[in-house]
Formats: structure tokens, sequence, C-alpha cells
């Protein structure tokens, strides 16, 4: 008898807080102002940072001539061979360096690494930003055992909102159908609660920073 009693409490409560509602003035919310702590790190420290943390691969490369050493040095170390890539500037580095890639649609089913460009990275929470509106489309960043992402320096951003802005700014009314965000492999535990990394979609992400273009 006490619960019901106690139960009907409530109810007149409620309803009485729905008769007579109060004017409650929330004041001026401020929509604009950066909700997190800047970090006192560089962009490129602070990605680097976060992509590690997710269990992404940085590499720092001081120009495009560096690109080339490091990622023919990866490829030595890891074995890696069915290289592929549809990008044309990145396509102009590995010919210049002459690393072995495929750019024919017949070659796709057999790819091992994908080697694509991007639209921003975001240093906040180490992500890679890809659209379908790069030469590399939906499938490349999601198809290959091994993504390679070659970025710039200029396309560091701070946040995702950063990120969208300049993606609207560049492409106008005609926006990219699929925007998605990369941060680190797949994982999942959905069997046995066992965590799985790259349980879809590469098993590691790699990212080359360049800070400059090449000067020959």
């Amino acid at each position: 008898m006490e619960d019901s009693t106690s139960k009907e409490k409530i109810l007149k409560k409620i309803r009485k807080a729905l008769i007579h509602k109060s004017e409650i003035d929330f004041g001026i919310v401020d929509f604009d102002s950066e909700i997190y702590a800047k970090s006192e790190e560089p962009s490129d420290v602070l990605f680097a940072q976060n992509l590690t943390e997710i269990n992404g691969k940085f590499a720092f490369c001081e120009n495009e001539n560096d690109f080339i050493e490091t990622f023919s040095s990866l490829i030595k170390e890891n074995n890696w061979d069915n290289i592929f890539c549809l990008e044309d500037k990145i396509k102009t580095l590995l010919e210049k360096g002459k690393i072995n890639y495929s750019d024919k649609e017949s070659d796709f089913q057999s790819v091992n690494v994908g080697v694509t460009g991007c639209e921003y990275l975001v240093a906040r929470t180490g992500s890679v930003i890809v659209s379908s509106k790069q030469a590399s489309g939906r499938r490349l960043p999601a198809y290959s055992n091994y993504h390679i992402v070659v970025a710039y320096r200029d396309q560091l951003v701070h946040n995702v909102g950063d990120a969208l802005t300049g993606i609207k700014n560049k492409y106008g009314s005609n926006m990219p159908s699929l925007i998605s965000t990369i941060t680190g492999p797949s994982r999942t535990a959905d069997i046995e609660k066992t965590l799985v990394q790259g349980a879809h979609g590469p098993k590691e992400i790699y990212v080359l920073l360049i800070d400059s273009i090449a000067k020959d």
C-alpha cells in the first residue's frame, strides 16, 4: 500500500508539472566556441599521437623524395606486393620512385596494398577523412588489406567540423555523395567478446604525412 501511495504521489507531481509549465530561460547558448581543450602540441604531433593510440601507423616525410624512400622501405620490410593506386598525383610519385603498382580494374580483386590520398587529417582524433570525389572512390580505402594514406601538411585540421567546412568550401553545391571518417583499423568484439582488429576492411592503416613538395 505504501508503494502504491508513493507511486501516486509521483504521478500527481508529474501531472502538476505538465499542467503548470514553468518558463525556463536558458540564456544565450554559445554554439561556436570550441568545447575541447586546446592542445599545446603542433597539429602533426597531435595527429601522430592520436593515430598511434588507435593502432594506426604514422610516418613523417620531410618532402616527396623522403616519402618515396619511406614507402619503399615499408614495402621491403613488410614484403608487400599487389600495390594498387588510382590517384594521378600519387601515381607520379610512385613512378618517380620506380615503385611497382597497378591501376587496372582487372587487378583490383587481388589488391593487397591500397594507396590513396585523403580530404583531410583530423588532429584531435587521429582520423582520416575521405570522400567519393577522390579518384580512389568508395572501394579502395575499404577493400585492401593495408591502407596507405598519402597526405600533405596543409590537409591537417584540428577537428571534424573544420574538415567538413573545408570540403563544403572545396566542392560547393557539388558535394560528394559519401564522406567517410576512418579512425584506425576496424575493430569488433562481437565474437566471444574477443577483440579482433581488421575484422572488416584493412588490417592496418598507415598515414605518410609529407611536409613539403619535392624540389629537384
